[in-house]
């Protein structure tokens, strides 16, 4: 079983940066792949970011490539998401997840555990 905690969103404006931070309960964080992902009000759950679990690859939507990188510190049973150049479209709850090691998922149904999701608002 694995718990997950999300935190470091906010607001914050246009073209600013946020570091997102998950944190995990239970030994098996570091045999997990990890996935980030976002939801805006209305809309569908998306990918964003994942990491695979030594760290070792990362793989990114479209729309954050360039612009948001995902790490990992197995000490810390954390993962993070440094958002830089953040835009309006942004705006949204994040949330991460885990899977077992099986590759870098980027179906919501790939995933087992799921964090409660934090807020990251950005203002025009």
């Amino acid at each position: 079983q694995v718990q997950l905690v999300e935190s470091g969103g906010g607001l914050v404006q246009a073209g600013g940066s946020l570091r997102l931070s998950c944190t995990a309960s239970g030994r098996t964080f570091s045999m997990k792949d990890m996935g980030w992902f976002r939801q805006a009000p209305g809309k569908e759950r998306e990918f964003v970011a994942a990491i695979s679990w030594n760290g070792g690859r990362t793989y990114y939507a479209a729309f954050v490539k360039g612009r948001c990188t995902t790490s990992r510190d197995n000490a810390k049973n954390t993962v993070y998401l440094q958002m830089n150049s953040l835009k309006p479209e942004d705006t949204a709850v994040y949330y991460c997840a885990a899977r077992s090691p099986t590759g870098l998922g980027v179906n919501l149904y790939e995933y087992d555990y799921w964090g409660q999701g934090t807020q990251v608002t950005v203002s025009s």
